[in-house]
């Protein structure tokens, strides 16, 4: 069983910042719940204010999956549609 981590930054426009930023808070909690979150972080630029950079670690595959169906399925999915996500993921088998 591999650790997943995942890093990198979203870049959210501006017609979106603030509803982003008042889910994050939601968002956070509940991946910071969820079974098998290791680490989650997500910090605001300090120059580029629609810049947000993100760390993540799951135990496991299984829990990274289960952590981005229900992030796809619920109002953090729905408030970044127009996020551009810019990742790097390891300990997924390919």
């Amino acid at each position: 069983m591999n650790k997943v981590i995942l890093k990198g930054h979203i870049v959210v426009p501006e017609a979106d910042l603030i509803a982003v930023k008042e889910e994050l808070l939601v968002h956070t909690d509940l991946t910071r719940k969820e079974e098998g979150c290791l680490v989650f972080e997500v910090t605001q630029d300090e120059t580029d204010h629609n810049k947000f950079h993100v760390y993540e670690e799951f135990i496991s595959e299984s829990a990274f999956t289960n952590h981005q169906q229900r992030a796809r399925s619920s109002k953090w999915g729905l408030v970044t549609q127009n996020v551009e996500r810019f990742y790097d993921i390891t300990g997924l088998d390919k």
